[in-house]
């Protein structure tokens, strides 16, 4: 079972997060920003993962707490989850469309934190989620599940279509990426010996 859970706590957040990637897509999300907690929703969903998460948060302030530290979470439990990485397929790539949309993602589990995001969403905010921080969630995310990805919209002129294109994207891409792959039975992918 790729299972994990974490928690998190700072003067800012307290979160409590688990995953099951070999999921149904099963999720209880609550991070005290609507639009986000859909965004979380549909990667649940779209990713087949089995998904929990309890944020709470500064939202006084405003989201962006919530968001990245969350993002911090769900990539340390997401890397747990995949542990040595044996038999994954190791990439997922995905051109995704939305309406008028088209979001590109592509994931390799490569140990080696990155996110490559080149965004641009009209409107400064959705709801009380500054859309600038479908990056920072992203860039968190990456980092702490050690996940190269790339991120690229190629259309779009609806702020929230863009934002749930890129999350569904992603989501679709990091399902493939740790899919068992038969031909590499309980190898690590790659000539490194280790992900």
């Amino acid at each position: 079972m790729r299972y994990a859970e974490t928690k998190r706590k700072t003067t800012e957040t307290d979160i409590k997060l688990s995953i099951e990637l070999d999921g149904s897509g099963i999720y209880s999300v609550s991070t005290g920003c609507g639009f986000f907690d859909h965004m979380l929703e549909l990667f649940a969903r779209h990713g087949r993962f089995d998904l929990n998460v309890v944020c709470k948060g500064d939202i006084k302030v405003d989201c962006h707490h919530s968001v990245e530290d969350t993002g911090i979470a769900l990539g340390n439990a997401f890397r747990q989850a995949v542990g040595k990485g044996r038999g994954i397929t190791r990439y997922g790539s995905v051109i995704l469309p939305m309406d008028e949309a088209l979001v590109l993602c592509a994931a390799d589990l490569s140990g080696r934190g990155h996110c490559s995001c080149l965004l641009e969403i009209p409107s400064p905010r959705i709801g009380a989620f500054d859309s600038e921080l479908a990056e920072e969630f992203f860039t968190a995310f990456c980092r702490s599940a050690s996940v190269t990805m790339h991120l690229r919209q190629l259309d779009g002129r609806n702020s929230h279509h863009i934002v749930e294109a890129v999350f569904k994207a992603a989501a679709r891409a990091l399902r493939q990426a740790v899919a068992i792959d038969p031909a590499f039975a309980d190898e690590i992918p790659s000539t490194k010996g280790v992900l």
